[in-house]
């Protein structure tokens, strides 16, 4: 069987909070859970004891996709220093820095 993607396993911990935050039992909040996501009700149990942990719901990932780019070498380096810096992944400031400059563009267009 495939292994639960993180978005998945987000969705699975958000709906097993939701039920007991709406106080549904563990057996009736199992239940739910093993009928709405296909799972073994030994794993609706794993997601509701972690989701007792959780104080909020969580965001749910975007799906990110794999790509490559030429860029030169000094761009890569300061890119790094930069990720490393402010705690991002390097995915993470290129995409922020494309959606800024994309917004920016947009604005003179």
């Amino acid at each position: 069987m495939a292994r639960s993607t993180l978005a998945e396993k987000t969705q699975r911990l958000n709906a097993a909070l939701d039920l007991i935050n709406r106080e549904y039992s563990p057996n009736e909040a199992a239940d739910i859970l093993v009928k709405r996501f296909r799972l073994s009700l030994r794993q609706a149990y794993r997601y509701l004891n972690e989701a007792q942990h959780l104080k909020h719901p969580m965001e749910v990932p975007i799906p990110t996709i794999p790509m490559t780019i030429k860029v030169p070498s000094d761009v890569v380096t300061k890119l790094r220093a930069y990720a490393q810096r402010s705690g991002l992944t390097i995915g993470e400031t290129v995409a922020r820095a494309v959606l800024r400059f994309i917004a920016q563009a947009r604005g003179r267009g």
